[in-house]
């Protein structure tokens, strides 16, 4: 029984990546827009019924693990060092969902980098990310206000969580849009977030 389990469960894995790959590699030739969910099956060797037993649309193939990478953050403010700087963490959260990107299993390096541009460039794409980052600041923020509450209050905690995702964001969309290579988009991101550093001021740092 096991082994029947087994099996079927790697079928499942095989056939989420396979829409995974087959709709970016779409969504990239064509154009998200233009590219329907019957094409994506197609694509992929499987029906549509079968596609919408993986996801409820074609946004969704985008944003797999997304909500898992979010609790991630989550629990990395949770567990933070009892003499973690601010600035330090928050640097310490980018390049975690950096590494969320890198590591992703369902894809390889192309993919992942045509999953990134797309998530910069489509609106829907965007608005989507938006809505979904909009929804969860409140979780970090309340575990930031939770890391430091010496030096935060919900309110200050939120604003900082508000300006992370603001700033990588706004950094991201600029730098893709004067063409720039995904990694010098990541970096803009980092490069974001230490002037957010800078701008908390004393809560950047331990205090006295």
């Amino acid at each position: 029984m096991s082994a029947d389990v087994g099996l079927r469960e790697r079928k499942k894995v095989r056939t989420r990546r396979a829409l995974v790959e087959a709709a970016i590699r779409l969504f990239d030739e064509k154009g998200y827009e233009r590219t329907t969910v019957d094409e994506i099956a197609a694509a992929a060797e499987v029906s549509p019924r079968t596609f919408f037993t993986y996801f409820g649309s074609k946004e969704d193939v985008l944003f797999l693990q997304a909500e898992d990478r979010l609790d991630q953050l989550v629990e990395a403010v949770a567990g933070r060092g009892p003499c973690e700087p601010l600035g330090e963490l928050l640097l310490r959260l980018y390049d975690l969902l950096v590494q969320g990107v890198d590591d992703d299993d369902e894809l390889d390096i192309a993919l992942s980098t045509a999953r990134a541009r797309l998530l910069l460039s489509e609106p829907a794409l965007r608005a989507r990310g938006m809505t979904l980052m909009f929804n969860q600041q409140p979780r970090v923020a309340e575990a930031l206000q939770r890391a430091y509450p010496d030096q935060l209050d919900l309110i200050s905690a939120a604003a900082v969580v508000g300006g992370f995702w603001g700033a990588t964001g706004v950094a991201g969309l600029v730098a893709q849009q004067r063409g720039d290579s995904p990694e010098e988009i990541l970096a803009a991101g980092r490069r974001a977030i230490e002037v957010i550093v800078r701008g908390v001021g004393p809560w950047a740092s331990p205090r006295d």
